[in-house]
């Protein structure tokens, strides 16, 4: 399955915290790119890496539904999708020391053995996206060793080659990896939305408060809003 041609309609602004989304007055398709940060097995399956830790997966899942009806407004209209994985070579030679020394402490090694393979190494079935939100053809798949999926990656080099300026961000954990990631994106210029109902933490209040620190200082690393408020100010797809 491949994605459909873009669509360049115009469509409105969405009704955003603290402030109508986007500032620029309209929500352009072609060049605003769905992001879904993490949708792996890692993160939000059983026996991965967060369950490994003894974390509710149930917390990091609950966007799924959500995230999927977006998805599919995006594919509809052949908007610009990206999906990121974090991992590591199976030589953990890009794993920093840090990084690897917290993950052994807490039980949860990265490269361990675990049900779903190696924990966070490339190529395991626990670094797999899940297939609720797996890619299709013609969607970029961006591999990243850290949080920030623009740190050691490709992905601006990408963005700025599809002509994208504006970022709309869905995935796992709203606190770690989806906060790094959006907040690297508003230093570089991209105007940010982040969907509520879209992300999850293993932590209810953290959850909370990431999505509260995007709306400080009148929206300080973009602007938050649900999955309904952005898809009620999409253009109609093509039929």
């Amino acid at each position: 399955m491949s994605a459909t041609p873009v669509t360049s309609t115009p469509g409105l602004v969405a009704a955003a915290d603290p402030y109508p989304w986007p500032y620029t007055g309209c929500i352009d398709m072609a060049h605003t790119a769905l992001i879904l940060i993490d949708w792996q097995q890692d993160f939000c399956g059983p026996g991965g890496y967060v369950d490994t830790m003894g974390y509710d997966i149930g917390l990091t899942r609950a966007g799924i539904a959500a995230t999927q009806r977006v998805l599919a407004a995006w594919r509809a209209h052949g908007a610009p999708v990206v999906h990121t994985r974090e991992g590591h070579a199976p030589d953990l030679s890009d794993c920093p020391p840090n990084k690897l020394w917290r993950s052994q402490r807490i039980g949860a090694g990265i490269g361990q053995a675990g049900p779903c393979g190696r924990i966070l190494v490339r190529g395991e079935p626990g670094w797999e996206i899940i297939d609720e939100l797996a890619p299709i053809d013609g969607e970029v798949v961006i591999d990243k060793p850290g949080k920030g999926a623009f740190c050691q990656t490709s992905l601006d080099l990408v963005l700025r080659s599809k002509g994208v300026h504006s970022l709309v961000f869905t995935g796992i954990t709203t606190d770690v990896c989806v906060s790094t990631t959006m907040r690297e994106g508003n230093d570089l210029g991209y105007e940010c939305l982040i969907l509520s109902d879209c992300t999850g933490a293993t932590d209810p209040g953290n959850h909370t408060a990431a999505l509260k620190m995007v709306t400080m200082q009148g929206g300080v690393f973009g602007a938050v809003a649900d999955s309904e408020m952005l898809l009620a100010a999409l253009p109609p797809a093509a039929a």
